[in-house]
């Protein structure tokens, strides 16, 4: 049987991507999608109007979110929440919470670009972003590459805002039991995403995995745009491992940005089980296994 072509986690001008929720759900549809989640940072803003472009296509939908949460030795890690009730108000106290420092810190990272001859980075950022409240390191790097400091928004998170680079800043967001907590008390199911991203060991690594499937996590994203075969393979192994279930997902942001557009994946390894086995979609027909 055809593997189901399903995309669960992306993002729109609602948080740091580059298209409305309608139009990312209109991607989608166009580009084969028969399973999406919009998953903005620390936002559920977004979801209404994907939602309801969703159910106008008839592309199988769930609400979605991507929590930033701090984890070990200053690690920032990002948890989604599929199948999440976005009214739910425990969820939405913790992601307005969340989001509440993310503006203090953008006026810091703005302080040490500014040191290092960038200029005028926090007014340039905010250009690229609809709500303040929601300015991220994406925005910064938009606003780096136009002001010709970096050729793409890649080369300035290598150079300009990773951790140890000059406009990094470190922050403080919510937990991981605090994340996974709100995540499951919304009906929703918790997924790490992207973990070949984090600069962990091995035995953190584990430690990490340990700690989350403890709390009631559920899943790891195995195919994510962030991801290369090798990784993809490791991750593969550690679901079987563990026994999380495997999601697939883009990560999308924006067109020439996004290193795997939404919809194209590979098709996740046979011997794993996707996430989608216990999700239910708002509208379209059944799922296929």
């Amino acid at each position: 049987m055809r593997a189901l072509n399903a995309d669960l986690h992306c993002h729109s001008t609602v948080s740091d991507g580059l298209m409305a929720p309608a139009d990312v759900v209109r991607r989608a549809h166009t580009n084969g999608v028969e399973l999406l989640a919009l998953t903005d940072h620390d936002e559920t803003g977004g979801l209404a109007e994907a939602r309801a472009m969703a159910i106008e296509l008839g592309v199988p939908f769930v609400n979605g979110v991507e929590i930033s949460i701090s984890w070990g030795d200053d690690q920032t890690v990002h948890i989604i929440g599929l199948g999440i009730d976005p009214d739910n108000a425990e969820l939405l106290a913790g992601l307005h919470a969340v989001r509440s420092g993310r503006d203090s810190r953008a006026m810091r990272m703005a302080a040490e670009l500014d040191k290092a001859g960038i200029h005028g980075a926090y007014e340039g950022a905010l250009k690229f972003v609809g709500n303040p409240a929601l300015v991220s390191r994406s925005h910064f790097a938009r606003f780096i590459v136009e002001s010709g400091h970096a050729k793409d928004v890649k080369s300035v998170f290598d150079y300009w805002l990773a951790k140890g680079k000059p406009g990094y800043v470190e922050h403080t967001w919510a937990t991981l039991k605090d994340a996974v907590n709100w995540i499951v008390g919304a009906g929703g199911v918790a997924v790490i995403a992207h973990p070949g991203r984090y600069r962990l060991t091995s035995g953190e690594r584990r430690k990490l995995f340990t700690e989350f499937k403890a709390l009631g996590g559920q899943g790891i994203e195995v195919l994510s745009g962030s991801h290369h075969d090798d990784e993809v393979r490791e991750y593969a192994r550690m679901a079987t491992e563990y026994g999380f279930l495997a999601s697939r997902a883009s990560d999308f942001h924006g067109v020439g940005e996004s290193r795997v557009d939404l919809g194209k994946l590979p098709d996740l390894p046979e011997q794993l089980t996707p996430v989608w086995t216990v999700l239910t979609p708002i509208s379209g027909s059944e799922l296929r296994h």
